[in-house]
């Protein structure tokens, strides 16, 4: 690999979400055109809480080892976008209120008793890489909100159009990540461009969002094999009659 420049290394970055962001799994294309069952759609809205639950904790991680006021001041927006500043506040709390809105009883939900393994593992993989993983890398792995405006604009017309249990108010989660993540991703990416400045920081900038793209893919998988083909739901997971 030879030295990117700026703009070629965010048209690298960018290259990667075209190929391998999780807008493009079969399970979203079911999600997005109305092919799910409402148990279905249950099933992804609870395993997605605990990746949701999990963020603050991740950015948590990552504000305690930023070497500035600044730079902490800048990442700490992202914890309180997800916690709130008081209870019921929150994408947490919105991403709850979804979860409610497609039938799940909300305790349930945040016990995450019922998530998939596959959801699990990923999920504190994810957490473990920013934790272990040098400062770059770590907030690297954030861009894949990059392409998120594409796959909530998506996800929020399609889930309206075809599910009747789904209305605006279910989906108020989404409403403020519109703004929230591209605030975040202009940070994000001007830091990698400005510290990815040799070929091996750029090469591990650019595996590290490809991580993170696994980590929202196998998530996916885990809910496709369990919930459509084969269908093989593991012992003590969701089971829409149990709930």
């Amino acid at each position: 690999m030879t030295l990117l420049s700026s703009d070629a290394l965010e048209a690298a970055l960018r290259a990667i979400g075209a190929e391998r962001y999780h807008n493009l799994h079969p399970f979203h294309r079911l999600l997005h055109d109305g092919k799910l069952t409402q148990a279905q759609v249950q099933a992804w809205a609870l395993n997605r809480y605990y990746y949701q639950s999990r963020i603050p904790a991740k950015d948590a991680s990552l504000m305690a080892r930023l070497p500035t006021a600044d730079l902490r001041r800048e990442w700490r927006s992202r914890i309180v976008d997800h916690d709130g500043d008081a209870p019921g506040q929150g994408g947490i709390a919105r991403w709850l209120k979804l979860a409610e809105g497609v039938g799940l009883d909300a305790d349930y939900v945040e016990s995450a008793s019922g998530i998939l393994p596959g959801t699990r593992f990923a999920v504190d993989a994810y957490v473990r890489f920013v934790q272990e993983r040098p400062l770059l890398e770590a907030i690297a792995s954030s861009l894949t909100e990059m392409f998120s405006p594409t796959i909530i604009s998506e996800r929020v017309a399609g889930m309206l159009q075809h599910y009747d249990f789904v209305n605006e108010g279910t989906l108020a989660y989404f409403t403020p990540r519109l703004s929230q993540a591209p605030k975040d991703v202009a940070f994000a990416l001007d830091y990698v461009k400005s510290h990815a400045t040799d070929t091996e920081k750029q090469e591990a900038v650019l595996a590290a969002l490809r991580f993170k793209c696994d980590v929202l893919w196998s998530q996916l998988d885990a809910l496709y094999f369990a919930y459509l083909a084969p269908g093989f739901v593991p012992p003590g997971c969701f089971q829409p009659a149990a709930v």
